[in-house]
């Protein structure tokens, strides 16, 4: 009787730990492909809202504000879960020098059994483009 309730207890906490180890494993992943998201997103609209113009007449390395956003989240949108709730703030936009900060936002859901968690995930970038001379 005494190695029955053993066994109970060993297969009870190998179960908590799985479910630890999922919800943990959930909100790394979705932390990582956020950030990864929104760094390379900011990279190519950054390149996209290079002025050209202002490049060619006096040599000035600047993007543009509205090309910027717009670029911005329409890639995002594009590579984004579409089962999440995103809340994305652009903080800072300078045209001369090229730098944005921005900040994106999302919430996520954990079960364990009849309790839901939730956990706010957020990550911020600066980004100053760079360009070889």
């Amino acid at each position: 009787m005494k190695e029955s309730f053993w066994m109970v207890f060993v297969v009870g906490l190998g179960i908590v730990a799985i479910i630890f180890i999922f919800v943990f494993q959930s909100m790394t992943n979705t932390d990582e492909h956020n950030y990864n998201l929104l760094k390379e997103t900011t990279e190519a609209a950054m390149v996209d809202a290079f002025d050209i113009a202002s490049y060619r007449y006096d040599g000035t390395i600047r993007i543009d504000r509205e090309k910027f956003a717009e670029n911005f989240i329409r890639r995002f949108a594009n590579n984004a879960n579409l089962s999440r709730t995103y809340y994305v703030k652009i903080y800072d936009v300078n045209e001369y020098p090229p730098k944005v900060s921005l900040e994106v936002s999302s919430t996520e859901q954990a079960n364990t059994g009849s309790e839901i968690m939730e956990f706010d995930i957020t990550n911020k970038l600066d980004a100053i483009l760079e360009t070889p001379y």
